[in-house]
C-alpha cells in the first residue's frame, strides 16, 4: 500500500491481494447511492382545512412528486413559490453527478487507481458529503420560498423559514417534515464509503 507521498513511483493496489468481500462496503455504497435516485430525499404533508388528510409532496433528486401542484396551488394564496421551481439547477445535475460518484467508487472498489490516501479520499469525497450538501441546499430553497412572497398575493404574511424537520406551520396551514428512503440511502452510502477508506488507514 502506498504512503500516500508525491514522490517516486507510482503503485497500485493489487485486485489479487484483496479478497473480494472486501470491496463489498463500496460495491453496497455503489448500489445504495443509485438506489436513492428513485426514492424521494424529503417528504412533505401539508394539512388544510380543505385537506384533512393532508397533501404530501415528495422531493426526489430530480423532480418533485406526489401533491406537489395541488400544494403549488395553495401556496398562491400566500404568494409563495411552488416546490417545482426550487432547485432547476441541481435537478438537471442530478443524475450525471450521480453516475459520476458511482463510477468513482468503483474505479476505487476495482482497485486499479493509484493507492495514494489523497486520491482515494478525493474519489469518496462526492458521496460522502452528498447527504450534506442536498440538506444545506434544501435549507436553501425552503428559505428562499418563504422569504420570495409575493405581496400582491391575495392573503398578505410575513416572510418566514418553512419547516426542514418535524412539524410546522403559517396562519391555519401546518406541515409535517421528513427525510426521505432516498436521503437514508444516501446516507448509508456516504458511512460505507467513510468505513471502507478509514479501514484501508487501518491496513496501511
Amino acid at each position: 500500500m502506498a504512503t500516500g507521498t508525491l514522490q517516486g513511483p507510482v503503485r497500485f493496489a493489487h485486485p489479487a491481494r484483496m479478497p473480494r468481500r472486501g470491496r463489498l462496503p463500496l460495491l453496497a455504497a455503489v448500489l445504495l447511492l443509485l438506489l436513492s435516485l428513485v426514492f424521494p430525499y424529503w417528504q412533505v404533508t401539508l394539512y388544510a382545512p380543505q385537506y384533512p388528510e393532508g397533501l404530501r409532496a415528495r422531493v426526489y433528486l430530480t423532480h418533485v412528486g406526489g401533491d406537489a401542484q395541488e400544494i403549488t396551488t395553495l401556496n398562491h394564496y400566500i404568494g409563495m413559490p411552488g416546490l417545482d421551481v426550487a432547485a432547476p439547477l441541481e435537478r438537471r445535475l442530478a443524475v450525471p453527478l450521480v453516475l459520476l460518484s458511482a463510477a468513482a467508487l468503483l474505479l476505487l472498489a476495482a482497485r486499479r487507481l493509484p493507492a495514494r490516501r489523497w486520491l482515494q479520499l478525493l474519489l469518496r469525497l462526492p458521496v460522502v458529503l452528498l447527504p450534506a450538501v442536498v440538506l444545506a441546499d434544501l435549507a436553501y430553497w425552503l428559505w428562499w420560498m418563504g422569504h420570495t412572497i409575493d405581496p400582491t398575493a391575495p392573503i398578505t404574511i410575513e416572510p418566514f423559514m418553512p419547516t426542514i424537520l418535524g412539524r410546522g406551520g403559517v396562519m391555519q396551514f401546518s406541515t409535517s417534515a421528513t427525510f426521505g428512503v432516498g436521503f437514508f440511502l444516501a446516507l448509508a452510502a456516504s458511512v460505507l464509503s467513510l468505513y471502507d477508506f478509514a479501514r484501508g488507514r487501518a491496513r496501511g
